[in-house]
């Protein structure tokens, strides 16, 4: 009887420390010469390819309800896939990867607004606690006093990546229910992938890869290996697990649990980049997921418990 939550959390930590090594394997391929867009294309090109067959197996047969949702996994491809990643990437060029994906995270309090503006949505006090406290850590992360030297071109694509989040959040609570996550990951990123590689072929995206020896945690190896860790350990795995813990735990749980890829992706870079980021900017990033956190706890403290929930998509 406490077997299956007790493996639900280590399933659902297994799926974020496994998301929050992305940004250190796009590291070593971008330094490398790597384009973030190639990267992007690599990592949901062969993700799709290997979720594929699990995607048409949840389905069942189903191809009218794949049909009907065109539209919602373009959308998502495009939003939730392409533009965060290619975004988050660019951002780890110019900045700590734990700082970088911080940024990230505030799509979620944009999401806040934009329900808010579009909707209606007025948030609750607890929602509005936790965005103040996010923007709050947003400025001890920034280091807007100027004791780090970061540089804004990386803040400006961090911040695109909190839209491309957004968009990803904003996107997935409108989804058919019919549709299984699986498939929707699967078909997202291969339209992400899709579209990025039909782009960068008109010369409008940089796409550029070398396909020598890449350093890695200091070390020289194949450029296979950042790869095979962004495709297979940082999206497929990542995704598996994830799916796996939700049903174990519920969306609730898992979701609170998912924030702990901020951490984790601190800890990997700091293991595996010495990249550690000062005292307030750590202090900051504590505001923004403790004010993540008390959005999340707003939204789903009022959200209806379905009884047979679908699995959380990952974020990235």
């Amino acid at each position: 009887m406490h077997t299956r939550p007790a493996a639900g959390v280590a399933l659902a930590l297994l799926s974020a420390v496994t998301f929050a090594t992305s940004g250190t394997f796009a590291r070593s391929l971008i330094e490398a010469g790597w384009s973030a867009e190639s990267a992007v294309i690599a990592r949901v090109g062969i993700a799709a390819l290997v979720l594929a067959l699990p995607a048409l197996l949840s389905l069942r047969g189903r191809w009218h309800v794949l049909r009907s949702n065109g539209t919602a996994i373009g959308l998502f491809g495009l939003l939730g896939v392409a533009l965060a990643q290619v975004c988050f990437f660019n951002a780890v060029r110019y900045l700590p990867v734990g700082v970088a994906l911080l940024l990230e995270y505030l799509g979620i309090i944009l999401v806040v607004g934009w329900m808010w503006l579009r909707h209606g949505q007025r948030p609750r006090r607890l929602t509005v606690f936790g965005a103040v406290a996010a923007l709050a850590g947003l400025v001890f992360v920034l280091d807007l006093a100027g004791t780090a030297d970061f540089d804004p071109v990386g803040v400006l694509w961090g911040l695109g990546a909190a839209f491309g989040l957004a968009g990803y959040f904003v996107l997935a609570g409108r989804v058919d229910p019919r549709l299984p996550s699986v498939a929707l990951a699967s078909g997202g990123m291969a339209v992400g992938a899709a579209v990025l590689l039909l782009i960068g072929l008109t010369g409008l995206l940089p796409l550029h890869a070398t396909f020598g020896a890449v350093t890695f945690a200091g070390q020289r190896t194949s450029w296979l290996l950042p790869i095979a860790g962004l495709s297979l350990v940082a999206a497929v795995v990542a995704y598996l697990s994830g799916v796996a813990g939700t049903r174990i735990l519920g969306p609730r749980l898992s979701s609170f649990l998912g924030l702990t890829e901020v951490l984790f992706a601190v800890l990997i870079a700091w293991l595996f980049l010495n990249e550690l980021p000062t005292g307030w900017q750590l202090f900051g990033g504590a505001l923004i997921v403790a004010g993540v956190a008390l959005v999340r706890l707003d939204e789903l403290r009022g959200a209806p418990v379905p009884a047979t929930p679908e699995p959380a998509l990952a974020a990235r």
